[in-house]
Parts: structure tokens; C-alpha cells; sequence
């Protein structure tokens, strides 16, 4: 069983490249968006997001998640749910910790769904042909599309994931060409990669606290690394 559980197979890194990276993948439609919005836009200001994007991903993301949490398996399977038992069993003290963890989740699961999908929505107003979208239209859209994919969901989740892992292929290899063929148009942004600017951006700026709400957005999705 341990055997069957641990191996990997192409098809299968196409089925989680369309649920759990897709989750993931989807971040960067509304993060840089809510931080700028009806704000001044300057070196100060992206530079010091950017930099607190980088390390909250490389943070959370990275080493919580992938280094740390998805040590934790209950029998070959994870998520929250998962940890809880490994809890009850093992650090009953973390019960409680583990029940907030467990709702954390469940909102996550509420709120993640519609922000993308109406992110992505919004984004055809960009279009000229799509400018005159009204938001009673965009909501209606954006019900139509959830209601759609829970209709989906019966049918299990390798399918969904058969479903978009090619969609997600496409929509990684147009974020990789285009970050490669702007990079060039300053190199300066390499400097967000050093984490004084995105400590100098929380210090400095009038709202750096406040907009670590926004920046906090990159990380939803990460949790999908550790579901079932």
C-alpha cells in the first residue's frame, strides 16, 4: 500500500498540476491588484510588496508547507482533518489549535472560489469588447461558473484535475514567457529578492501593516498542498 501511495507518475503530476497548483496558480490574478488599487504607484511601493510577496510565499508556502506540514501524514493521507487525528492521538494539547486550523479551512474553501473566478471575470473589462460588463452581469457569471464546478465535483476530483491540468499548463507557461520577456524592462526588480525592502516598505510606509492583508492573498491556495 505504502508503495502505491508514494509513487509518482506523470499522469498524476497533470491531475495536481490542475487541482492543488491550480489553486496555487490562480494568486496572482487579484494580489498585486487589491495591493495598488486606488493607490500611487512607486519604486516604494512595489518593491516592498513585491519583496513581502516573495518571502511569504518562500515562508509559508515553502518551508511551513512543504518542508514542514507535509511530514505529517495520517496513513498516507493529509489535510487538516488528517492532522486533527494525528493530533488526538498524539498531542492532545494541540486539539484545540487543530479545531481552529480545521475552520480556518473551511473558510478558506468559501471565500478562495468566488474571489478568483470573479478576479478573472473582472479582468475581461481590460477588453474593449468587454468594458460595458455591468456587475449585476459579472455576478451572474460567476454563479453560473461555481455552480458549475460543484456540479463537477460528484464526479470525483482526478477529473477535475484531468480537466484543467492542461489549462493550467498553458496559463504557467504564459506567466513564465511574459515574466521572462518584461524582466528585461528593468532589472532593477531583482532587488525585491532582498527582504530589507519588504521590511523597509512595513516600517515606512503609511499603510505597510495594513496592506499585508492583500499580500497575504499569494499564499491562498498553498493549504491545497496538504489536502487529501
Amino acid at each position: 500500500m505504502s508503495k502505491q501511495i508514494n509513487r509518482v507518475t506523470a499522469a498524476g503530476l497533470f491531475v495536481a498540476l490542475g487541482i492543488i497548483y491550480g489553486d496555487i496558480g490562480t494568486s496572482p490574478l487579484y494580489v498585486f491588484n487589491s495591493i495598488i488599487k486606488d493607490r500611487i504607484i512607486d519604486e516604494t511601493l512595489i518593491l516592498g510588496t513585491l519583496s513581502l510577496i516573495i518571502w511569504t510565499i518562500t515562508l509559508i508556502t515553502t518551508i511551513k508547507y512543504v518542508v514542514l506540514v507535509l511530514r505529517a501524514d495520517n496513513r498516507g493521507e493529509g489535510g487538516i482533518f488528517a492532522l486533527f487525528a494525528l493530533v488526538r492521538r498524539r498531542r492532545k494539547w494541540l486539539v484545540i489549535p487543530a479545531m481552529i486550523g480545521g475552520a480556518a479551512l473551511l473558510s478558506d474553501g468559501i471565500i478562495t472560489p468566488p474571489i478568483s473566478i470573479t478576479s478573472a471575470i473582472e479582468g475581461l473589462k481590460e477588453l474593449p469588447s468587454f468594458r460595458a460588463l455591468s456587475k449585476d452581469t459579472i455576478v451572474y457569471i460567476v454563479l453560473g461558473i461555481i455552480s458549475a464546478f460543484f456540479f463537477l465535483q460528484q464526479f470525483g476530483t482526478a477529473s477535475i484535475g484531468k480537466m484543467f491540468g492542461p489549462i493550467m499548463s498553458i496559463w504557467f507557461g504564459m506567466l513564465a514567457i511574459l515574466g521572462i520577456i518584461h524582466i528585461s524592462d528593468d532589472f532593477s526588480i531583482f532587488r525585491a529578492l532582498n527582504p530589507y525592502f519588504a521590511i523597509h516598505f512595513l516600517v515606512t510606509y503609511p499603510e505597510g501593516f495594513w496592506l499585508l492583508g492583500a499580500v497575504f492573498l499569494c499564499t491562498t491556495g498553498a493549504e491545497a498542498l496538504y489536502r487529501p
